[in-house]
């Protein structure tokens, strides 16, 4: 990500650095920023070979599908015809993600040195970083860096000489979660309502424009250049099989040091809960959403035995997503949390698709129903029968990301529900 590494369980303090002002493309080139690129220009590296670097390096989409970056850049023809676009995705409309964003404000030119790479590698002359409307520092943070970087040679035409050419734009979202997806935040860019298209055709075959299109989150992006520095395999040997690499989280919820943590991938949850100071008030670890509110819960003693990698949380029944861990005590109703989490994919459904616009709808009034008093014994059934017929009829993911959580919370925690319907009242109390 451009900082040093050298002891990978630091914390990330993204606030103590501003003293030393290290979005600025000086502080950047001190600690060997754009080394990369230009060797990659000056040395005219075959573009298969960065593909292949990628591939090695065991590099997965930090957005939160987790597809293998080396792959998906495989997917373009670099000498086929026509132009073609890099796309960054740091919309992070994910509750309980705010990694992306202290990117931007703090290491931006590592965002601009990856995408031009990445359109060296592609054959993309052009890209765009489409950043959430709310994130204002981060915006202007990323714009400065451009302009620094257009005026030090790093991007426009003939970048260093090399006769490539990469121009980048920001593109401001609207604050809509939909946005967050590939195909919908593609349909915004090009002016339109941010709805997401059908798949097949993929985005690199057909993207912005009709073009074919890259489209990587942000630290996704921010971890290329120090991958072809060091090496694939110096990458992925931080991390542990099948999860390459460091990774940083967003810890928030009951902790007394929430914030962002850069960790390699396989570190043991409980070091992660250790370095963000534990849980506040000694309370015990309830519930964990190990990868945004989109995740399904793992119960805290579950997770306490987890290491936080792609396939342990998987194999849990969950996901690491994009590493947002939301950690409950045992002072809070999963009922009503639940309740917060279905009303938001509630509003946020774009319509398109009947069973997510509808589906959420009746998920949020049931639930709404059983955390009010108001519960019917036959609604858990009803629940887990919606969430089913959501899940996997939908054009993107957000039916899915609505479903999931339903169907964890009465996985693990039916007895609260049941209580409600059975005493018209909350397990845990009024303490939520």
């Amino acid at each position: 990500m451009g900082w040093n590494k050298t002891d990978m369980a630091n914390e990330v303090c993204f606030r103590t650095l501003e003293l030393d002002r290290p979005w600025l493309l000086e502080q950047y080139r001190s600690r060997g920023g754009y080394e990369t690129l230009t060797r990659v220009l000056k040395e005219k590296v075959d573009p298969a070979e960065i593909v292949e670097e990628l591939k090695a390096s065991g590099l997965r989409g930090r957005g939160g599908a987790g597809f293998p970056t080396g792959l998906k850049w495989s997917f373009i023809s670099r000498n086929a015809p026509g132009q073609k676009y890099i796309v960054c995705n740091s919309d992070e409309g994910e509750p309980g993600t705010f990694k992306d964003r202290d990117i931007l404000r703090y290491n931006p030119h590592a965002v601009i040195e990856g995408m031009v790479i990445a359109g060296y590698a592609v054959g993309a002359t052009a890209g765009y970083n489409y950043i959430r409307g709310e994130f204002w520092e981060p915006y202007e943070r990323f714009e400065g860096a451009l302009k620094e970087a257009r005026e030090a040679g790093f991007l426009g035409k003939n970048i260093l000489g090399s006769g490539a050419d990469f121009e980048l734009h920001t593109h401001l979202g609207a604050g809509a979660y939909i946005c967050g997806e590939e195909t919908g935040l593609l349909e915004s860019l090009e002016g339109k309502k941010g709805q997401p298209r059908f798949k097949p055709p993929f985005p690199a075959h057909f993207g912005l424009y009709g073009r074919p299109t890259i489209i990587n989150n942000t630290e996704t992006l921010a971890s290329v250049p120090d991958i072809l520095r060091n090496g694939g395999a110096w990458f992925r040997d931080i991390g542990v099989e099948n999860s390459g690499g460091p990774k940083l989280f967003s810890v928030s919820g009951n902790v007394n040091k929430p914030g962002n943590y850069e960790i390699p991938m396989g570190t043991p949850f409980a070091k992660l809960l250790e370095m963000a100071g534990g849980m506040k008030d000694g309370r015990p670890l309830k519930a964990v959403i190990p990868g945004g509110s989109s995740a399904p819960v793992i119960p805290g003693d579950m997770m306490m035995d987890l290491t936080m990698d792609y396939d342990c949380i998987a194999r849990a029944g969950s996901m690491l997503g994009s590493g947002a861990v939301i950690l409950i005590d045992d002072r809070h109703c999963m009922v009503r949390v639940l309740e917060r989490m279905a009303y938001f994919y509630y509003e946020e459904s774009c319509g398109q698709c009947t069973p997510c616009r509808e589906g959420t709808g009746w998920m949020y009034r049931v639930i709404h129903r059983i955390e009010t008093g108001e519960g019917r014994q036959e609604d858990l059934d009803l629940l887990d029968d919606v969430a089913a017929r959501i899940q996997g009829r939908t054009i993107c993911a957000l039916g899915d990301a609505a479903a999931m959580p339903v169907a964890g919370m009465l996985k693990h925690y039916r007895d609260e529900f049941q209580y409600h319907i059975d005493h018209r009242k909350c397990l845990v109390g009024s303490g939520s």
